[in-house]
């Protein structure tokens, strides 16, 4: 299987620390219901090498950036939900050290590797792009992003090719009036004039 461009996988999470003493590393999922990680069979770990320690004291702003992320795959052998991480053991990880190097990597899935999402459930990286409207018909913006508040998901919606936030909207029934992916269109109750 070839690499993967960054461009076509999704990330899902970090490893945060090795768990146990067989390499299982704990992943913090940056999703409260992380379906797609749980059931991955191959995920890819990005890391950016570690910087020369002698530019420490260099601000990361101002700091030479020559390091290109690595990407690698990894055949998961098993993932469990535990005390709200993913706990993973991944083929060729086999001891606490082998883990501990991977701290900080992001885990990265393909977009088509995800289980097939039930009807009026949406996988957020999905509604990235897609254009807002209101019942009104007129144009809000384009999706930007999608965050959860802890009570329910937000959508950004604004300029994508600029990342501008013109609006932050819940993600609740009561405003979505209807997702169209296909056509990449969102219709919510919401007013031109609401901030």
């Amino acid at each position: 299987m070839s690499t993967p461009s960054l461009n076509d996988l999704i990330e899902l999470g970090a490893i945060s620390e090795a768990q146990g003493l067989r390499g299982q590393v704990k992943v913090r999922p940056h999703s409260s219901d992380p379906v797609a990680l749980l059931s991955s069979k191959t995920v890819w770990l990005s890391l950016i090498p570690r910087r020369d320690l002698s530019l420490s004291t260099v601000s990361s702003a101002s700091a030479p950036h020559n390091s290109k992320a690595s990407l690698s795959e990894y055949k998961v052998k098993g993932a469990k939900m535990h005390s709200g991480n993913v706990v993973m053991t991944l083929d060729g990880v086999d001891d606490r050290d082998q883990a501990l190097a991977l701290k900080g990597a992001r885990i990265l899935v393909a977009r088509d590797a995800f289980p097939k999402a039930d009807k009026d459930d949406y996988y957020w990286v999905d509604l990235i792009g897609c254009h807002a409207i209101n019942l009104q018909k007129e144009s809000l913006g384009e999706v930007i992003d999608v965050t959860e508040n802890g009570a329910h998901g937000v959508i950004a919606i604004g300029e994508l090719v600029k990342k501008e936030v013109r609006y932050l909207v819940p993600f609740v029934k009561e405003v979505v009036q209807s997702v169209d992916l296909p056509n990449k269109v969102i219709t919510l109750d919401w007013q031109l004039d609401w901030q």
